[in-house]
C-alpha cells in the first residue's frame, strides 16, 4: 500500500492584497481611511460620467428620431 500524501495549498495573495499590506506599514489608519475614501469618490464620478454619457447618446437618439419624425 502507498502511503497517503497530504498536498497542502496555499493562498497566493493577490496584487491588491499585497498593496494593503504595504500601505497598513507606510501609512496611518487616517491615512488609509482618507485614501480609501478618495479612492472611492473617483470611481463614482467615474461611474455618473458615464451615466451621463449613455443619457447623451439616448437623448441624441430621441432627438434623431423626433426630427425624422417631424
Amino acid at each position: 500500500m502507498q502511503a497517503a500524501t497530504h498536498v497542502r495549498a496555499t493562498a497566493i495573495p493577490s496584487v491588491t492584497d499585497a498593496l494593503r499590506a504595504v500601505e497598513a506599514v507606510l501609512l496611518g489608519s487616517g491615512q488609509r481611511t482618507a485614501r480609501r475614501n478618495a479612492w472611492t469618490s473617483v470611481l463614482e464620478d467615474r461611474r455618473r460620467a458615464k451615466d451621463r454619457v449613455e443619457a447623451q447618446h439616448v437623448m441624441e437618439a430621441v432627438a434623431g428620431r423626433t426630427s425624422r419624425a417631424t
